[in-house]
């Protein structure tokens, strides 16, 4: 099926955020497109997907939403977040920025706000129908069919269509069924974290303020644990605690009592308790979901399905990039329908281009979970980030980007995978000088940067040897 011919029917299973994005861009290009999710519409019921309540929206998922001319009305729903607020146990903080140049941020918004917008945009093309509490109980993979159960007659219906995209998230049920093939080969995997997540709120001021500094993502480290709070445009602040099942010291298992909730939070998180009067209740009433990594391939099969978004490489969210990563997806995607004349070239384009880089970003979110709970309040990290923070605001992207910036404020065309390698050799750089004294926060810029990269060439020569 040639990706020109626009009597293509198009089935996409999931209409979350990267599956309603990828439906509207298809619509827009002209493609008869058909969504089923499984959940009900959440513009007009309550629907409890078990996920974060907010996100973290940076320079690559914008980029995606500009494709589809949603920048403007998608900037309304955010709130700037400048830095991470760091607060200690004694509840003194500090800022420490994203970025050392001006109007480069990350963007608090709320998910179910973001995925309304999205549905009632495609919802405005005549060809695109969206099916809500449907859900899929089979695929057919080499006849782009999938069976699911009809919510309204009660009955088993087919869909059959010419090309089928998986966005059904990190328990898709369309790469569920790649992994059942025989005939191609397929790897699949989950890696969980020891660690769940619970999420908390603060509540607005009586005049619908904020509590504690609006514009930041506030973290408290506390070593194999800590908390995160991300406002919301109310006046709230969603928090999330991520924390170990079992384990020696804190631990949801060993959290269990009134009594107990309360003196791990006046011990670790004291000047969090005023802000919440029901804290012991929320605690009690909240799930803790796992926390896991998907790593599969190929991500198509028999050139008529593709999976992408979380379905094909969901990852920890201590990056703030799953839905980044998701939405360019569907950049990545459309560029490729342009270039190509077929979708057997763009799926396996798409998967050679993409799947390097979400391993990438994987092993970032990783890095980055030890790195938000242990490294923040460390005087070295603190001295690199200084030193990173004077060198952007001094040079050009093209001379210098911190790793945190290749990844979420990308110059054009740097990858995932290039932010990886490029910003670990220059990290480890950076504190390798840091404690041999070679550096100093307060150096010559230019005598900064010719040695940081100068290390940093070593640092990737070593690895590449």
């Amino acid at each position: 099926m040639e990706t020109s011919n626009l009597e293509t029917k198009i089935l996409v299973a999931g209409a979350g955020l990267c599956g309603s994005l990828l439906g509207l861009r298809l619509a827009q290009r002209g493609y008869h497109v058909d969504i089923l999710e499984k959940r009900p519409d959440m513009r007009t019921k309550t629907v409890d997907g078990g996920r974060s309540i907010n996100l973290a929206l940076s320079d690559r998922g914008l980029k995606g939403l500009e494709l589809v001319g949603l920048g403007d009305k998608v900037r309304e729903l955010c709130i700037p977040m400048h830095g991470r607020l760091i607060h200690d146990k004694e509840g003194n903080t500090f800022l420490s920025k994203y970025s050392g140049r001006e109007g480069e941020y990350i963007n608090s918004i709320s998910r179910e706000e973001l995925n309304k917008l999205l549905l009632n945009e495609a919802d405005q093309y005549d060809k695109v129908q969206i099916d809500f509490d449907d859900a899929v109980t089979a695929v057919d993979l080499k006849n782009a069919s999938l069976t699911y159960h009809d919510s309204e007659s009660d009955t088993e219906k087919t869909w059959q269509a010419d090309v089928v995209f998986g966005t059904d998230g990190a328990g898709s049920v369309v790469r569920k069924t790649m992994e059942k093939q025989r005939d191609f080969l397929f790897s699949h995997s989950i890696n969980w974290l020891p660690h769940g997540y619970k999420e908390l709120s603060i509540p607005p001021t009586e005049d619908g303020g904020w509590r504690i500094h609006k514009n930041a993502l506030h973290i408290w480290p506390r070593g194999g644990f800590m908390l995160i709070a991300l406002p919301n445009l109310d006046g709230s602040f969603t928090l999330t605690l991520f924390l170990q099942y079992s384990g020696e010291g804190y631990s949801f298992d060993s959290i269990k009592t009134d009594k107990e909730i309360l003196d791990f939070f006046k011990s670790e998180f004291p000047d969090v308790v005023p802000h919440i009067p029901d804290l012991v209740q929320q605690f009690h009433d909240n799930p803790a979901p796992p926390l896991g990594t998907v790593r599969c391939e190929p991500w198509s099969a028999y050139d008529k399905s593709l999976i992408l978004g979380d379905a094909a490489h969901a990852i920890v969210p201590f990056y703030g990039q799953g839905m980044n990563a998701s939405f360019e997806d569907v950049a990545v995607l459309d560029a490729l329908i342009d270039a190509h004349d077929s979708w057997e070239k763009v799926m396996n384009q798409f998967s050679k281009l993409r799947k390097p880089d979400a391993d990438a970003i994987a092993d970032l979110a990783l890095d980055n979970f030890v790195e938000m709970r242990d490294s923040v309040a460390h005087p070295d990290f603190q001295k690199k980030r200084q030193i990173e923070m004077r060198l952007e605001s001094a040079f050009a992207k093209a001379k210098y980007q911190s790793k945190y910036s290749m990844v979420t404020f990308p110059a054009e065309r740097v990858s995932y995978k290039d932010a990886l390698v490029k910003g670990r050799a220059q990290d480890k750089a950076i504190l390798w000088l840091l404690k041999e004294n070679q550096i100093q926060v307060d150096d010559d810029l230019h005598e900064l940067l010719d040695k940081i990269n100068q290390k940093t060439q070593e640092v990737m020569w070593l690895r590449e040897k």
